[in-house]
């Protein structure tokens, strides 16, 4: 007995077609037959609901699939080249920007080094200038998208397409319309989350978390935060903060005071200064600064207060994910980050040492600490899931399905039309008001 059976109303039609291009999508049917015992839908309602599907240029005809007795079924296949997704991850230091198809595939990436303090507008026109480049120089179709990974954490917007309320770990942008300006300027929706959540996504989609439902990805750079994502899903919190263990108590001091990267270049230059590190006093020497870099190399070469500092630094992030690891259970956990990429075997040795000694065995049993060998590009591929998983969630397809594209859901129009008010009041003389 089927339990869904003909819509009959508009939003069972929406529904439908949702359901179908999502089944699709994900490969979990592609032929009409598969479709059909999946959805639970007739066999007229599903041959109708793929002709609008291609005919709005979402899905199209493929191969031939495997016959089982009679003719060979017919595959669809989804358009992922009907539009494109602009991504862009943004640090203390550095830029990266990429394309991505609408299965969140990555197809060209651009990375160079970018200061926050040179001001929300400079960053804003730098984006833009190198998304049209990527545009222009890949030929790719027009976005359907932006997704963001910014530094700190980023509180949840009220609704899909609402604006982010602050951007909690950029102060110094306070006040100045950076995303409903990019909006605006593409005329596309944006998805912004911590970049620490995007590279926990990345990791899980294309790096040492692929296949994995439960992992916890850490960074370790100026700050120290850390993503989960648990039975295949990103825990964001309730207020889109969660992660934050920089703030965790070693001791009497928070982790992020004690073990991250500015705490180790400070203690490093004290080391280099008082001759307890022969290395970086030759390095001080010449560069007039030392760096958590430096400190990695120096630790590689054997230099024994730089190998020990680093496995000091291990432990202490050790002991503060020990907890977590015994309470979310995961099946892997990759450290990621500035300190990550330079502290080599002695800070991973000294985090593994620690997470093993405080876990229950049986949640250690099988457990792996990895280093992170996507760098810079895991926050790119995070950021591309992030706008997949919003455009094609089922409640926000089914507003925009019939439209062809995200671009013309009701709820992102009102927005545009919200953006271009506030930006008007804004630029408008001082005393008037904007039409």
């Amino acid at each position: 007995m089927r339990t869904v059976g003909r819509p009959r109303t508009v939003d069972a039609a929406q529904s439908s077609l949702a359901l179908l291009l999502n089944l699709v999508r994900t490969e979990t049917a592609t032929t009409r037959q598969e479709l059909e015992r999946h959805s639970e839908l007739g066999r007229a309602v599903v041959a109708d609901r793929l002709t609008t599907m291609i005919d709005l240029g979402l899905l199209r005809e493929g191969e031939l699939g495997q016959a089982t007795g009679g003719r060979a079924p017919r595959q669809m296949r989804f358009r992922q080249d009907a539009g494109s997704l602009l991504v862009s991850a943004i640090d203390q230091n550095s830029i990266a920007l990429g394309v991505a198809d609408l299965n969140g595939q990555m197809l060209v990436e651009h990375h160079e080094a970018a200061r926050l303090d040179a001001g929300p507008e400079a960053i804003l026109e730098r984006l833009a200038t190198i998304f049209d480049w990527l545009l222009k120089e890949t030929e790719k179709p027009a976005p359907w998208g932006i997704g963001l990974a910014l530094p700190g954490p980023i509180e949840k917007p009220a609704a899909v397409f609402g604006t982010v309320p602050v951007l909690q770990g950029m102060q110094s942008w306070q006040g100045f319309p950076f995303l409903e300006r990019l909006s605006m300027r593409y005329g596309v929706p944006i998805f912004a989350r911590s970049g620490v959540q995007t590279m926990t996504m990345g990791e899980a989609k294309a790096g040492g978390g692929r296949g994995l439902s439960d992992i916890i990805y850490v960074k370790l750079g100026r700050s120290i935060t850390a993503g989960l994502i648990s039975e295949g899903r990103l825990h964001r919190g309730a207020q889109g903060a969660a992660g934050m263990i920089g703030h965790s108590r070693v001791g009497d001091e928070l982790l992020g005071a004690v073990a991250g990267a500015d705490a180790l270049a400070r203690e490093g230059m004290a080391a280099a200064e008082d001759g307890r590190s022969p290395y970086l006093a030759q390095v001080l020497l010449r560069q007039g600064e030392v760096s958590v870099v430096d400190i990695g190399h120096a630790a590689q070469l054997g230099d024994l207060f730089c190998v020990e500092l680093l496995g000091r630094c291990g432990r202490m992030v050790g002991e503060a994910l020990a907890p977590l690891t015994n309470l979310i259970n995961p099946a892997l956990i990759v450290i990621g980050g500035l300190v990550a990429e330079s502290g080599g075997d002695s800070l991973l040795a000294g985090i593994r040492e620690a997470v093993y000694r405080q876990s229950h065995p049986m949640v250690s049993r099988d457990l792996q600490i990895m280093r992170s060998q996507m760098g810079a590009s895991a926050g790119l591929v995070g950021a591309a899931q992030v706008v997949v998983e919003e455009l094609f969630s089922s409640s926000t397809l089914q507003g925009w399905i019939g439209h062809g594209t995200p671009l013309r859901h009701p709820d992102f129009q009102r927005g545009l039309e919200r953006y271009k008010r506030t930006l008007a009041l804004e630029m408008a003389p001082s005393g008037q008001t904007a039409p």
